[in-house]
């Protein structure tokens, strides 16, 4: 329970300091790329969508959270699930379409 509201605490950090525009170098693969192909893409922008999906997966945790806390047995697979289709959607949304290039 603790562990939970840790992650949760540290999910909405690092949502609210991604929302601002910045942190680029938490995203994962982008921080990789060479700068040439970082100049492509839409920094600010990128940061503040996946602030917004931080903010996604920290209520899923909360549904974890509450769901251990006053024993609601379907909570957890709920939690699971968002968590789950919110990966699956991110990585279409964010790789279809060159949403986040200049």
């Amino acid at each position: 329970m603790i562990g939970t509201s840790l992650i949760i605490i540290l999910f909405m950090i690092m949502g609210l300091y991604l929302s601002t525009g910045r942190g680029s170098w938490l995203i994962a693969g982008f921080n990789m790329l060479p700068q040439a192909d970082k100049e492509k893409y839409d920094t600010e922008a990128l940061c503040k969508y996946m602030g917004k999906m931080m903010f996604a997966y920290a209520f899923s945790m909360v549904l974890l959270l509450l769901g251990d806390i006053y024993n609601i047995t379907w909570f957890i697979p709920l939690s699971v699930v968002i968590i789950v289709g919110l990966t699956i959607y991110i990585l279409v949304y964010v790789n279809t379409g060159d949403r986040f290039k200049k």
